[in-house]
């Protein structure tokens, strides 16, 4: 059938399974969004306050749901606003789709209004990216950027398409099915059989997971080969929510900011079975010291990871889940009573256990009020202290219900993503945490929240400062607090009944309890503003290139 490019654009959108969008229109997608109108029936469009704020939310959406987040935006300064969230994406392995419009084909290079080479800008920071200036190959080139996006290890890919390609005419053929990736159910047989002559020799072994586990929902497969071979399990942040808080093998987050029981038996491990892991920077601090006395067995899907951080006894190239399975199957059930006890020793240690009831609204009484009524729903974060908090003292219950920016770090994110997490999770109610400083960069996004009834409770843990910021100063810079301390006017309640939505303060526990009572009887956005010391603390903290010898933990 003869259709225009932008017809092409939404047919392929559909043909791919997709039914929500992102973004913000402008001159160069007016077509695009004119075919969006006449199929607004099949495909839900969620206009946000910023295309940033947009990214965020294709990013959040395929995170809770596992699908291709989409994102739209128009040429120039809409375009270059994607530029954050396709790299948060891109560092968290997130499968996003941004389609942008660019200038006319005869206009390109020549400075026109808003013109830019977004295709250039984001090459460092995409799988693949698309220029289509031939309207013959958009759909396929479609087509291919959803497979690319999230085939292997999945991250965004962006497609540009000029203005005369989308009012184009060209014969379209649909496909008869969206392209579904499957990853290679063959893995060599020698490497699984040293793989377990390795975890047959050790005494102390130990699981490190990463966001590779959420992603291949490989949940089920790390618990029934950990309860194979008797070992602990740790995770990175990006592997939160992997496995359930209440397992008795799971220990905790490892890292700078990690639980001491967590990182202290990875230490004492001799055998460090890491899954779909990159082993950040934050996560190993020192490396001969993270590496000495064990050896490493890594498994990931992506080649380019095996042995790029961390030097590694053996890797093995492949999707976790189907590599889990078929180890697994290779190894008789082990236990190993020794290091059971010494693990159970160290998960017990009082430097395990550093919360207290100080009878102070604190972090811990903030984020624990969340958790007991939240059961196993999506939380998200911004980024900073109430971030790592919230790695501390949430008890996640299930895979993909714990969405916060880990490789880029971007403060900004929350908003955004909550509101793609809440959309994605079928509009269940949605908990953001958040702060002072990293709120006041997205806080446009409550109109979107408000505007679509989403049911999100933003709670803001407010230190007047810059937190994380403050407690490097203080512990590394002698307590020059350098532009931290932020003391905004901002009168946050007020702020939010501005923007349409509910506001609470609270300022102590039982305040704080009365709030939550409250807040969670409305089916709409609700803030809460909760007054913390801005002298709290991350701890344990392991310093920049330290290891567990030089942990921080009061």
């Amino acid at each position: 059938m003869l259709l225009t490019g932008a017809q092409i654009v939404i047919k392929t959108l559909i043909e791919q399974g997709v039914d929500t969008i992102f973004g913000y229109p402008g001159g160069t997608v007016l077509h695009i969004y004119d075919e969006l109108y006449k199929n607004s029936d099949r495909i839900r469009h969620y206009t946000t306050c910023h295309e940033q704020g947009a990214a965020h939310a294709a990013d959040g959406y395929a995170r809770v749901t596992g699908k291709t987040g989409v994102v739209i935006a128009t040429s120039g300064p809409g375009a270059t606003n994607l530029v954050t969230g396709i790299a948060n994406a891109y560092l968290d392995s997130s499968p996003i789709v941004a389609v942008t419009g660019n200038v006319a084909t005869s206009m390109l290079g020549r400075d026109s209004f808003q013109e830019v080479d977004i295709s250039g800008i984001t090459m460092p920071i995409t799988k693949h990216n698309y220029l289509v200036k031939d309207i013959t190959v958009l759909a396929d080139t479609m087509r291919e950027a959803f497979f690319v996006a999230s085939s292997g290890r999945p991250g965004p890919v962006l497609i540009d398409i000029t203005k005369d390609v989308q009012t184009g005419m060209a014969e379209y053929e649909p496909a008869l099915a969206a392209q579904k990736y499957e990853p290679a159910p063959q893995i060599s047989e020698s490497r699984l059989e040293e793989a377990a002559r390795l975890i047959r020799e050790a005494k102390r072994p130990y699981i490190y997971c990463g966001g590779g586990v959420v992603i291949s929902n490989a949940s089920e497969e790390v618990i029934a080969f950990a309860d194979k071979i008797d070992a602990p399990i740790g995770l990175s942040i990006m592997g939160l929510s992997a496995i359930p808080y209440s397992h008795p093998h799971f220990l905790g987050m490892v890292g700078m900011h990690g639980r001491y029981g967590a990182t202290k038996a990875l230490y004492e491990s001799d055998l460090l079975i890491a899954v779909g892991t990159r082993f950040s920077d934050r996560a190993i601090g020192n490396k001969l010291e993270f590496s000495r006395d064990r050896k490493i067995l890594q498994i990931d899907i992506d080649p380019a990871e095996i042995g790029k951080n961390i030097g590694v006894t053996m890797g093995i190239v492949g999707d976790v889940k189907i590599v889990l399975k078929a180890l697994t199957a290779k190894l008789s059930r082990r236990e190993h009573k020794a290091w059971g006890e010494r693990v159970k020793y160290i998960k017990g240690h009082p430097d395990n256990n550093l919360e207290m009831d100080s009878g102070r609204l604190t972090p811990q009484s903030v984020i624990r009020g969340i958790c007991r009524r939240m059961g196993d729903n999506v939380v998200a974060t911004d980024v900073g202290q109430h971030q790592m908090w919230t790695t501390q003292y949430y008890q996640f219950k299930k895979p993909r219900t714990f969405i916060t920016s880990g490789g880029l770090g971007a403060m900004g994110f929350g908003m955004g993503a909550a509101i793609g997490a809440c959309v994605g999770s079928g509009l269940k109610r949605t908990a953001l945490f958040t702060s002072d400083g990293s709120f006041h960069m997205n806080m446009n996004e409550m109109a979107t929240a408000v505007s679509n009834d989403l049911p999100l409770i933003i709670v803001l843990l407010n230190n007047h400062t810059l937190g994380m910021v403050r407690q490097w100063q203080t512990l590394f810079f002698d307590g020059r607090y350098s532009n931290t301390s932020l003391e905004r006017k901002t009168d946050y309640v007020k702020l939010a009944e501005a923007f349409g939505a509910k506001g609470f303060k609270a300022e102590t526990n039982e305040e704080y309890e009365k709030c939550l009572d409250e807040a969670f009887q409305y089916g709409t956005p609700v803030l809460i503003d909760c007054t913390i010391d801005s002298d709290e603390r991350v701890l344990p903290m392991i310093p920049p290139g330290g290891s567990i010898d030089d942990i921080i933990l009061r």
